[in-house]
């Protein structure tokens, strides 16, 4: 066993005695160490019961004859930091959590991994840190949330909360109402209930295999999901206890070039979150596969967007695509497709490959999951555009796009931070017809990458989201829904196309041609570029400043270089 270095031989009679001051017997020293990562965080409702959690998967682990370890990872509360400084702290915590897991995997030396997250960065950051260790590791995430619900029926979702904040800023609904949403927006613990990031990267990790089935769609606190901790636990000890299975599953042996590719195919079937694409490019250069971002429209040329789940169908959540079958559901329909872009040969963490897993597994409600025929669009529900405004190419998740808005042409309303926008839009600068511009928000200029749901819930919820495009160096959470484009690269603190437009220049946006174009004379621009100066923001931490030197921009994954 990898973990005999602490506990086999003479020599190894210190560590025995420290390893003895935690619990530990003559007996346990013959078992498999697992780890297990717990992002328990009492601040975020997907995390604050994981602590319960992880105790049924130690429970579990000791049943089946190995001995666990529990340790902890940090993690952010997207919603919570949204729209002030704590948002630039939300990517950059993806950098630390893969490091705590390879730090605390090999300082002490475990035999497997299991990994129990459930939002937005922490569950990539685990998939890198796991790469790293390349131990056999299963994901099992703490689930989704329940939808919320009004008194009068409507159907609630984060996302919801956040549009009622520009529909009472606009006079569009009183304070009682938004009171309610607020309350009743997001009613119980789990990630949030849409195809938000968080639930993006639960179903992603199904489609890789190092999740069971379910992973992504069992809500969070129901008894299905406690079963589903159980038989992670007893797999993973399973496999720990035989030389031949260690060895067979080794996490890079499961997350490799085909899973990263089925992976994309899932996330383009059901129209995750853009985040997915900055996430699995990092993921994709932690396994070392060559993968980018032409690679993923490609991908989508080839798949049928089959699921419309909140944000881009606000009645949709991840209950219902679980009633309807759940992610191997959509996967069974993918695969039937003549030009099988689904591998179904891959390895799955539960032992059979990724076709056997799904070969059973029908749609039981073709409203949520629809058949290859009867598509909402024979195109994947992300796009990568490029153009003069985006030479490395940028993000739309054309799911959650209105038809009318797939081509667009509209005059630039510029700000230099969200901060400033956010001001500008409440203030009324922005106009139907307008495309909305941040920039120095990308992961260097941040930095840090922030999040946009605030400006674009506030366009949605003033009225205007059929109207005004906005596009940006930074990102977009999962809920943000509209003509919304994000990871523009280059950004504007490299020098990017984005760091020259102003006010009034005409923007072009096309989603047929995959084009993203800024309409200024070539020379005109010449003459801006010779004038320009970045703009230096005073960053305070010492962390984000260091983050700022070592990371790359968003069509590289946003990862940090570990040579300068």
């Amino acid at each position: 066993m990898r973990s005999d270095i602490i506990k086999k031989g003479f020599q190894k009679a210190p560590h025995r005695s420290l390893l003895r001051a935690t619990g530990l017997k003559d007996e346990d020293f013959d078992k498999p160490f697992i780890g297990i990562a717990n992002s328990y965080i009492d601040i975020i409702p997907g995390h604050f019961f994981l602590n319960k959690y992880a105790q049924i998967v130690k429970d579990e682990i000791r049943a089946a004859g190995g001995v666990p370890f529990e340790f902890n990872t940090i993690g952010v509360d997207d919603g919570i930091a949204m729209g002030h400084s704590g948002m630039l702290y939300s990517l950059p915590s993806r950098e630390l959590i893969a490091d705590s897991i390879e730090t605390m995997m090999n300082a002490h030396s475990l035999d497997a991994m299991v990994c129990i997250p459930n939002c937005d960065k922490i569950v990539p950051g685990m998939l890198m840190g796991a790469l790293r260790v390349n131990v056999p590791t299963i994901f099992v995430s703490g689930g989704p949330m329940r939808a919320g619900r009004l008194e009068d029926g409507t159907i609630l979702d984060l996302n919801s909360a956040f549009e009622a904040v520009g529909a009472f800023n606009e006079g569009k609904i009183d304070e009682q109402r938004l009171h309610e949403i607020e309350c009743k927006a997001c009613p119980s613990g789990g990630s949030c209930s849409g195809m938000f990031t968080a639930n993006s990267m639960n179903t992603l990790c199904e489609a890789m295999g190092v999740a069971l089935p379910g992973n992504g769609t069992i809500l969070a606190l129901s008894p299905e999901r406690e079963e589903l901790l159980r038989k992670a636990a007893r797999r993973i000890v399973e496999i720990a206890l035989d030389e031949k299975k260690t060895e067979q599953f080794r996490f890079r042996n499961i997350l490799n070039r085909k899973a990263v590719h089925n992976a994309f195919v899932v996330d383009m079937a059901m129209g995750g979150s853009t985040n997915t694409i900055l996430h699995m490019l990092a993921i994709a250069k932690e396994a070392e596969v060559d993968f980018n971002l032409d690679s993923i429209n490609t991908i989508a040329s080839q798949v049928a967007h089959i699921a419309k789940i909140a944000p881009a169908l606000g009645t949709i959540h991840m209950e219902d695509i679980h009633r309807a079958g759940g992610v191997s559901a959509v996967m069974n329909e993918v695969a039937k497709r003549e030009n099988k872009v689904l591998h179904l040969d891959t390895l799955t963490i539960t032992g059979e490959t990724l076709g056997e897993r799904i070969a059973n597994a029908e749609i039981k409600d073709s409203e949520i999951i629809r058949h290859n025929e009867n598509a909402y669009s024979q195109m994947g529900g992300l796009k990568i555009l490029y153009g003069n405004l985006a030479r490395e190419g940028a993000v739309l998740k054309v799911a959650a796009v209105a038809e009318k808005m797939k081509e667009f042409e509209g005059s630039a309303v510029c700000f230099n931070s969200q901060d400033e926008a956010i001001r500008g839009i409440a203030g009324g600068k922005v106009k139907a017809g307008n495309v909305v511009v941040i920039r120095y928000e990308g992961p260097k200029g941040g930095p840090g990458m922030q999040e946009m749901l605030s400006p674009t819930s506030m366009i949605m919820g003033m009225g205007l989201g059929e109207c005004v495009a906005l596009i940006t160096d930074g990102r977009f959470s999962g809920a943000t829904r509209g003509g919304c484009i994000g990871h523009v690269s280059p950004e504007a603190a490299e020098g990017g196309l984005i760091a020259l437009v102003e006010d009034g220049d005409k923007i072009a946006i096309s989603v047929s041609k995959g084009s993203l174009e800024l309409l200024v004379d070539s020379k005109v621009l010449e003459a801006r570029k010779a004038k320009w100066k970045p703009i230096q923001k005073e960053i305070k931490s010492k962390w984000l400043r260091r983050y700022a030197l070592l990371v790359s921009n968003a069509a590289n994954g946003a990862v940090l270089k570990t040579e300068v």
